[in-house]
């Protein structure tokens, strides 16, 4: 018999059209679902959106505006719960204004006498040490705590956060589930099409220079060996405009027997169809990199931020290229290797991939069980 159903807010970035976000938020839905129902709980998500209808709409469950303090008040006193995360919400280097605003929303759920778990989340970077004390007393005061990668846990501890309370768990997004049933607008691959070489590409240095690095990569690339390069924005429209600017820089490739094509869609089962449908993959976006893996496509990483570093040494696995430089030759060399050695990259990692997939539900587990036991 299901227990009475139990409303819960879930916070993060939501509504933005970006993938990554959007596919954390569809593997909180889908884990707290699956782990609801072995505990006998009906979970009713309330998400903070920044587009309540068009999250609806997507997700089949209630938003509110995020920005509106009188929506998001309401929701919270109405609820039995607030979610913080995942993603990376607790971090000063797009803006000031995050850590407030995050940190603001769990406080006012404290202070209305509503549990807190905080769900998967990337703490960091935190350069103003101002904010220390405002995370510390947050996360202090939270029933639950986990994080993605022991570089957040270490950052919460340097905040004089007891470590023991702290649980390193997988990005969410591991346990993302291939869409049951549908079938995505893009056709699949035919036997005997060309490898496909999966691109997510981000804007971040102002000269650029590491996307010219990746175009003349491709370039050398497909001088060497006939690929179809799949260019897969993540945050539309400026991955679909840094996309571009790598193709324009590629120049004429299929006058070497290469093809390029673009996918989009904002629907993050349907992209995590698309990249599980490549031979390889160059990444900037962290979620390309856990799609990536999570569908054993063997992954080339460009960081650009430490918790792309982070990621990958779970996986055993370097940069191959910053933000700062990206060098053409090993890009390609290393993309050629990829191709060439896919079924050993995919057996020695398995291991590491699948332990990954199994421990991403244990926030959800831990939050089902903490009302199961409440009755």
């Amino acid at each position: 018999m299901v227990a009475a159903a139990r409303k819960i807010v879930i916070s993060g970035y939501y509504g933005f059209r970006n993938s990554g976000d959007e596919a954390v938020l569809k593997s909180i839905l889908t884990a707290l679902e699956q782990e609801g129902k072995r505990s006998g709980i009906a979970f009713e998500p309330i998400v903070l959106s920044g587009d309540p209808s068009w999250t609806s709409g997507i997700y089949g469950v209630k938003a509110v505006h995020r920005m509106s303090m009188k929506e998001v008040r309401q929701a919270i006193r109405e609820s039995d719960g607030l979610i913080s995360g995942g993603g990376s919400l607790l971090q000063d280097a797009t803006s000031s204004k995050t850590i407030p605003y995050y940190v603001g929303i769990i406080r006012l759920a404290q202070w209305i006498g509503k549990p807190v778990f905080i769900y998967a989340q990337g703490v960091g970077p935190v350069s103003r040490k101002l904010f220390y004390p405002l995370i510390h007393g947050a996360f202090k005061r939270s029933h639950y705590i986990s994080v993605r990668d022991q570089e957040s846990a270490q950052l919460l501890q340097s905040m004089r956060m007891d470590g023991k309370r702290i649980e390193v768990v997988p990005d969410p997004v591991m346990g993302l589930p291939l869409p049951t049933g549908a079938v995505s607008k893009f056709p699949a691959e035919k036997p005997g099409d060309l490898p496909k070489i999966g691109v997510s590409v981000r804007f971040w240095n102002s000269d650029r220079a590491e996307l010219s690095g990746i175009a003349e990569g491709l370039r050398k690339l497909a001088e060497s060996r006939n690929v179809h390069f799949c260019f897969l924005p993540f945050h539309l429209p400026d991955d679909e405009a840094a996309s571009n600017y790598v193709i324009e820089r590629m120049g004429d490739v299929a006058s070497l027997g290469s093809k390029i094509t673009t996918r989009q869609t904002e629907d993050p089962q349907a992209m995590l169809l698309e990249v599980g449908r490549c031979s390889a993959l160059v990444g900037m976006r962290l979620h390309s990199l856990i799609y990536a893996a999570s569908q054993r496509v063997p992954l080339a990483g460009i960081s650009y931020d430490p918790k792309i570093d982070n990621f990958l040494s779970r996986l055993k696995v370097k940069a191959i290229g910053t933000s700062e430089e990206v060098r053409p030759e090993r890009l390609s060399e290393e993309l050629a290797h990829l191709l060439d050695e896919a079924e050993s990259w995919k057996m020695d990692r398995e291991p590491l991939i699948a332990a990954l997939q199994a421990e991403a539900a244990r926030p959800a587990r831990a939050i089902a069980e903490y009302f199961a036991q409440k009755g």
